[in-house]
Parts: structure tokens; sequence; C-alpha cells
């Protein structure tokens, strides 16, 4: 009898035991798939460029509220012009004014077709390169309008820029 208590008891305690180290644990970390780090690189690519999608709608969006502002003085320095109401040197800066407004449209033309240029060439941006196609040309006819002086034209045609950024944007959530 002692001897079947004490095979019952050693069996109690030590068969548990036994049963629960038939596994090992393991701390280190299984090494990711190919397919994983692709997708992950993937991700990271479409997320960079939908930042710099992002930053162009806030550049644009900024210069255009800033240019409702400067077109209604440029017209209306340009209107006392014609009627010879103003000095020579507000003229200048009137003109001076203009060409910056020029300028900057000019940039945002080469910033967006720098964009175009890198969706096309990145082979995880090219699925969002056809929506994003043209923005570039809708900033060259504002260039235009801002060089023919229709400088409220320029700006209709550069929200129709962020209009398509916005949808490319969208495309790319």
């Amino acid at each position: 009898m002692k001897r079947t208590l004490l095979i019952l008891i050693t069996v109690t305690i030590i068969g548990p035991a036994a049963m629960a180290q038939t596994r090992k644990r393991s701390t280190a970390t299984k090494p990711k798939s190919t397919a994983t780090a692709a997708t992950q690189k993937s991700g990271e690519v479409r997320t960079a460029g939908a930042t710099r999608v992002a930053e162009q709608i806030k550049y644009l969006t900024r210069f255009i509220y800033l240019l409702g502002g400067a077109t209604s003085n440029i017209a209306a320095v340009d209107e006392s012009v014609k009627r010879n109401q103003t000095s020579p040197e507000v003229a200048a800066q009137n003109q001076q004014a203009k060409e910056r407004v020029r300028g900057n449209i000019t940039g945002f033309r080469e910033a967006l077709d720098k964009l175009e240029i890198d969706f096309r060439g990145t082979p995880e941006l090219q699925p969002y390169y056809i929506k994003l196609a043209g923005v570039a040309a809708g900033a060259a006819t504002a260039e235009q309008q801002a060089g023919s002086s229709q400088f409220d034209a320029a700006g209709r045609s550069l929200l129709n820029v962020v209009n398509r950024l916005t949808d490319v944007l969208l495309a790319m959530r």
C-alpha cells in the first residue's frame, strides 16, 4: 500500500510536469518573408508618394488663397495706371508683384512635372499615375494665363490642379 501510494504521488506530481515539457518555447523571432518585406516597402513608397501629393495640395491651396488678394491688388493698381493716377514706383512694384506670381506658378509647374515623372518611374506608384497625369499641364496652363496677366483665370486653373491632386490622394488611401 505504501508503494502504491508512493507511485500514485510520484505520477501525480511528475506526470503533468513531464507532459508540459514536451514543447520547447523559442524566443527567437522568425525571419520575415520576402513577400512581407516587399509589401512593407510598397506601403512605405505609397505613403511617401501620398505625402508628396498632400504637400503639393497644401502649398497650392495656400498660394491660391494669397493669389486672390494679390490679384485684386494687381487689378486695382493696373486700373490706376490706366487712368494715370499712380506713381511710377507703384507701377514698378505692381510689375514686380506680377513677376513674383508668375515665378511661383512656374515653380509649381516644375514641381508637378517632377511629381509626375517620379510617379511614372516608380513601379509602386504607377497605378496612381493615370489620375496624376495632366496636373503639370494644368499648371502650365495657369503659367500661360499668368503670363498674359490673367491671374484670376490662372487661379482657377490651379484649383483644377488641386482637385486632380485630391483625387489622386483619395485613390491612394
